[in-house]
């Protein structure tokens, strides 16, 4: 279990992140068009895990923007940015504003909050996933991780970067 806050207010999480080296645990998520996402289709590639509590909020949808916009320079890199908002959202969303380097997926029916352990257990923000950034390299080794200690804060996207090309 590890504590962040959402303006201020502590809130639990389920778990911990994947450990610094260990393999990325597996997930299935749900694409715009209803697909799986699943982890296995990106083996070979370096995978960026964008994940925040909802795409309604301004700065979950700053950092959708913003790593939509690093992963066209990143080469071999696949960008999944992932909440608890329902697949015809994220799509409504991704149209509007133009996502079309990032991948959007949800989470609606799986257990990846579990599994990565960014589920809020309560605070005002109980059920959706904390503000975190996991990272894997090619081999599917986890190389960075960071939970934002406050939700309302965007990630740290020189750090991610840094991560990503080595």
């Amino acid at each position: 279990m590890s504590i962040v806050t959402f303006t201020g207010i502590p809130s639990a999480t389920v778990g911990e992140l994947p450990a610094i080296g260990s393999l990325l645990p597996e997930f299935v998520l749900t694409g715009t068009d209803l697909s799986d996402v699943a982890s296995r289709s990106f083996i070979g590639k370096r995978v960026v895990l964008n994940i925040f509590p909802s795409l309604d909020t301004g700065v979950c949808a700053m950092s959708v923007h913003r790593f939509n916009e690093l992963v066209a320079r990143w080469p071999n890199t696949v960008v999944i940015c992932t909440s608890q908002d329902l697949p015809f959202a994220m799509g409504r969303f991704c149209g509007a504003e133009g996502i079309d380097n990032a991948i959007t997926a949800s989470a609606f029916r799986s257990d990846f909050g579990q599994a990565y352990g960014v589920t809020l257990v309560d605070g005002p923000l109980r059920g959706l996933f904390a503000r975190s950034v996991v990272i894997a390299d090619e081999s599917g080794r986890v190389v960075y991780t960071r939970l934002s200690p406050e939700i309302a804060e965007e990630p740290d996207y020189d750090a991610a970067a840094a991560a990503v090309l080595g």
